[in-house]
């Protein structure tokens, strides 16, 4: 019995998606790195770990609608973007999606939930996009709904639809380290210049 055990356990493993970015450095793993400009791309790197997650990137398309699970599958049922990011007219993400995860009773997964519950605008697609490009997007206010860079930090650092990420209910990975790290990060990338990786 126990050798059936642990072929069912290897068998999970495998199947379960799996992230080499499971683990998020602090700022201060880039301290030795001389060049300010290189430390803040560098630094904008590690965050790229957080913002090419699933638990980003399925609420960040580029075209359609949002994706969902680990593996990033085409969202069930299908929905569309909608005029405000909310899906459309009757059937908007909180007809499903609450202000709060809720699990399901036959211990499956759960439904994510957070008030408000949204994709992000259009303009902030990431799927597929290098990771440069991600970084002149965040950085551009024609693209990221008019912040400046002290509201990108306030934005990363504190908001609790991206602390979700950390929070995202049973069956999903949650992103790597903690909003607090990537608070952190974004904080010295801002403070080393915002640079961008080539």
């Amino acid at each position: 019995m126990k050798h059936l055990s642990a072929i069912f356990t290897a068998a999970l493993l495998c199947a379960s998606p799996v992230f080499a970015q499971d683990s998020l450095s602090g700022p201060e793993a880039f301290a030795d790195i001389a060049d300010e400009t290189e430390r803040s791309a560098a630094i904008f790197e590690e965050m790229g770990k957080v913002l090419t997650h699933p638990r980003c990137l399925n609420c960040h398309p580029v075209t359609g609608g949002p994706t969902q699970g680990d593996d990033m599958r085409p969202h069930s049922p299908p929905v569309v973007r909608g005029d405000a990011d909310f899906g459309a007219a009757g059937m908007n993400c909180s007809t499903c999606h609450s202000g709060q995860n809720v699990e399901f009773t036959s211990d499956q997964g759960s439904i994510p939930g957070h008030d408000p519950w949204m994709l992000a605008p259009v303009e902030m697609g990431w799927v597929d996009v290098p990771l440069a490009d991600i970084c002149t997007q965040i950085k551009d206010p024609e693209r990221n709904g008019g912040r400046d860079l002290e509201a990108i930090h306030e934005h990363l650092a504190e908001d609790g639809l991206v602390g979700w990420a950390w929070d995202p209910g049973k069956g999903r990975t949650p992103a790597p380290g903690t909003q607090e790290t990537l608070g952190q990060l974004t904080r010295a990338w801002i403070d080393t210049g915002a640079a961008c990786p080539s």
